[in-house]
């Protein structure tokens, strides 16, 4: 397992993409809806922008061989949101782990496997069940909120991939948006 590496100032060099990105995001979070609706929203605020050749700078797509990195975009002044780029080599991944609030990702640049789960209990006991396996090439786009936001992300593809993430919190200060990590279940990961 690797963990992030965290660029944590917000770049001041974000351009044009960036900024409609932000203003749009900036609108939506704005209303004042619930967790799932904003995140659903802000999804496809988010769609038109990925693949963009002037979304994020050289810097903001560089790697680090030892973990997935982290590079802050935007972090709103309120601290209602924050825009980040995820950086993955091949192989790398993060923990199980939920959130601390509402998420949407997107894949810039390249793949993400996404492995989701659900927490099943009997009133005692708690156990982590895979729910399901999923690709997300280029341009695919995931919405949610907690509960029920389990998963593990990974690089499984041959080269570098690159994600954009908007999560419901100031990151930049929180230095993660996770809330938990859980043991992976017995036979799994």
């Amino acid at each position: 397992m690797t963990s992030p590496h965290v660029s944590s100032r917000a770049d001041s060099r974000t351009g044009d993409a960036i900024g409609a990105l932000v203003t749009g995001v900036r609108e939506v979070v704005g209303r004042g809806l619930p967790p799932g609706l904003t995140a659903d929203l802000v999804a496809e605020v988010l769609a038109p922008a990925l693949g963009a050749a002037d979304l994020l700078t050289a810097e903001q797509c560089q790697g680090d061989p030892d973990g997935y990195r982290q590079h802050l975009l935007h972090a709103e002044p309120d601290r209602s949101f924050s825009v980040v780029s995820l950086v993955w080599m091949p192989g790398q991944r993060t923990p199980i782990h939920d959130h601390l609030c509402w998420c949407v990702t997107g894949v810039h640049r390249g793949q993400e496997n996404e492995r989701r789960y659900r927490l099943a209990t009997d009133g005692r006991n708690a156990r982590l069940l895979p729910l399901a396996d999923v690709v997300n090439p280029t341009g695919a786009i995931a919405a949610f909120a907690p509960p029920g936001d389990i998963h593990l992300v990974r690089n499984s593809f041959p080269a570098k991939t690159v994600s954009i993430h908007i999560y419901g919190a100031d990151v930049g200060s929180l230095g993660t948006s996770i809330r938990r990590v859980y043991l992976a279940p017995e036979g799994g990961q």
